[in-house]
């Protein structure tokens, strides 16, 4: 992250626009954020990203925009934006490319180091907040339509204290026991 110059960026419409030319190619070429009409526009979760490492000055107009007052804003649109910024930051500081998830439940795509650019993301990952609950037949559905596109899932869980643990998972299968269930029963 020290490599990244510090950045200028305007709101527009709840994204984040970036103009100068020399700062669109930096950026880009470090997998952040979508160009559209030579403007790169930034996700929340690498707006969030960037404030939190000093790398991103952000106005709205003439008002200049921190990250708390930026994350305020996320939290009214997106309920699961700080799970999404603590994994975001977790791996952007390991050295991974992230880019947002296309489905499937995921939250992300995760490049292999050094490989952005040249291949297709190797993990798909989305996000748990530590005690959330999830039905094991969704995960069971997630983890097969990952694997069926050749990817890895990974589960990343946010602890209280916003550590974040990863678990790479893979496909599982539910067997009835009925056998077993008859012989306790004559117990």
């Amino acid at each position: 992250m020290e490599d990244t110059p510090l950045v200028n960026g305007e709101i527009i419409s709840d994204q984040t626009c970036i103009s100068d030319r020399t700062m669109i190619h930096e950026l880009d070429q470090k997998g952040y954020g979508e160009i559209e009409k030579e403007k790169l526009f930034l996700k929340q979760f690498e707006t969030l990203y960037l404030l939190y490492a000093n790398k991103l000055i952000l106005k709205k107009g003439k008002k200049y925009i921190d990250f708390n007052y930026f994350m305020n804003i996320c939290q009214k649109t997106d309920s699961e934006i700080l799970t999404k910024f603590l994994i975001y930051r977790d791996l952007r500081n390991r050295g991974y490319v992230v880019k947002d998830g296309f489905g499937f439940g995921s939250d992300f795509r995760v490049y292999e180091r050094g490989h952005f650019g040249e291949k297709g993301a190797k993990f798909l990952i989305f996000g748990l907040n530590e005690g959330q609950q999830e039905k094991m037949g969704n995960l069971q559905k997630k983890i097969e339509e990952i694997t069926q596109m050749g990817k890895e899932p990974i589960i990343a869980v946010i602890e209280r204290r916003g550590e974040v643990i990863y678990y790479k998972i893979n496909k599982m299968n539910f067997y009835e026991n009925k056998s077993r269930l008859d012989d306790s029963s004559s117990l």
